[in-house]
């Protein structure tokens, strides 16, 4: 029995040992790769950007007329009112001028001495050629008829436009938008006695700054939008002189199919304020900013590269990249805390830095050999 027990004990031992030995001296296991980032990349893309600029603006018909006196006077007669239609040349309102009667009497003067001239100048002309007058006295009448000629052309002239001046007409066809005198009002010629818009389209007036002023251009189109409806049109006109009372620069459009539109009406429309065609474009993402510097990180063989570029139009998805990239980089458009120059990265189901795709190459070549090894030693 004691040598039965002897003979157990050595077994138990001999197992333990069996069991405790191959962790001492199996080799150390290799510590776990370190997890490295996972970053995804995409090369430059060649496309336009746009940029769209919303903005407020006044409805205005495309032709539309002032209608100001040439002459200060009492308003006599009022043919029309405001909402009627009318034709280029039809009377609006008579004003007396108080000049009329004057500008008749020195017409009427000038007549007179004209015919005088005239009558004196038929005279002299038969004495003249009967030698009873000399070249000299004949050539002054002759003088004196023309004066007299030329002092009635000024009156009749002056006359003339009297009687225009007292009789407002209108200057286009159309409608009359507004009317602003009643009779016996009295206007000077600094006054606005009517507003007539055409029956053209209509137009849509508006001011820019001057950044966004840069990158407008006659013929560009605009989108103008009022009470959930959309009307498209061109701009048309770019004033170079700054506006005294917003200083901002006047910008005009015509619109297309826009009737509907009251006249006055504010309406919220959008420009192409900047744009650029053939252009590198990145994420906007992928760009940041180090001390007022733009720049981005690049993916070069498993690592992370700082990379200065200069950019020029963007918006919120897409930046135009002008230098400091080319068509062939791989930009890093993910973002991560752990991104810093030089860092080691992976690529979302590609490689990592220090020779990824080999190391997983053997990984995968070790794992189909397993099954050959059992099955032989089976």
């Amino acid at each position: 029995m004691r040598k039965r027990g002897v003979i157990i004990t050595i077994v138990v031992v001999v197992a333990a040992v069996a069991l405790i030995a191959p962790r001492f001296l199996r080799p150390k296991e290799e510590v776990a790769a370190v997890s490295l980032p996972m970053v995804s990349v995409e090369k430059p893309k060649i496309g336009s950007i746009e940029i769209q600029t919303g903005l407020t603006g006044s409805v205005e018909p495309s032709d539309m007329v002032y209608v100001i006196p040439k002459a200060a006077g009492e308003v006599t007669q009022v043919y029309v009112k405001a909402g009627d239609f009318v034709q280029e040349g039809q009377k609006l309102l008579d004003i007396d001028t108080k000049q009329v009667e004057g500008a008749k009497i020195s017409l009427d003067t000038a007549a007179v001495s004209l015919q005088d001239a005239n009558t004196n100048l038929q005279r002299m002309t038969v004495l003249y050629q009967s030698g009873d007058i000399s070249r000299q006295q004949f050539e002054q009448i002759q003088s004196s008829a023309r004066m007299a000629k030329l002092q009635y052309d000024g009156a009749k002239l002056a006359y003339d436009n009297q009687i225009e001046f007292s009789s407002i007409t209108a200057p286009i066809s159309g409608l009359v938008e507004s009317f602003n005198v009643e009779v016996h009002d009295n206007v000077a010629q600094s006054n606005t006695l009517c507003v007539i818009s055409g029956k053209g389209t209509k137009a849509v007036s508006f001011h820019v700054t001057e950044r966004v002023l840069g990158g407008l251009h006659v013929g560009d189109s605009i989108t103008v939008e009022k009470n959930g409806s959309e009307y498209h049109g061109a701009i048309s006109e770019i004033s170079s002189m700054v506006d005294a009372a917003t200083g901002l620069f006047k910008v005009k459009a015509s619109l297309d199919s826009a009737d509907t539109l009251a006249t006055g009406a504010q309406v919220k429309l959008y420009v192409t304020s900047e744009r650029a065609d053939q252009a590198m474009l990145i994420p906007t993402d992928a760009v940041y900013y180090e001390g007022g510097q733009s720049m981005v990180y690049l993916y070069k063989d498993g690592a992370v590269v700082e990379q200065a570029v200069e950019v020029g139009v963007y918006d919120a998805e897409q930046t135009q990249i002008t230098g400091g990239l080319t068509i062939e980089d791989d930009v890093i458009v993910t973002w991560s805390s752990e991104l810093f120059e030089g860092s080691e990265v992976e690529l979302y189901g590609g490689t990592s830095a220090g020779g990824g795709q080999e190391t997983a190459a053997k990984e995968n070549g070790e794992e189909k050999e397993e099954p050959e090894e059992t099955e032989a030693e089976q």
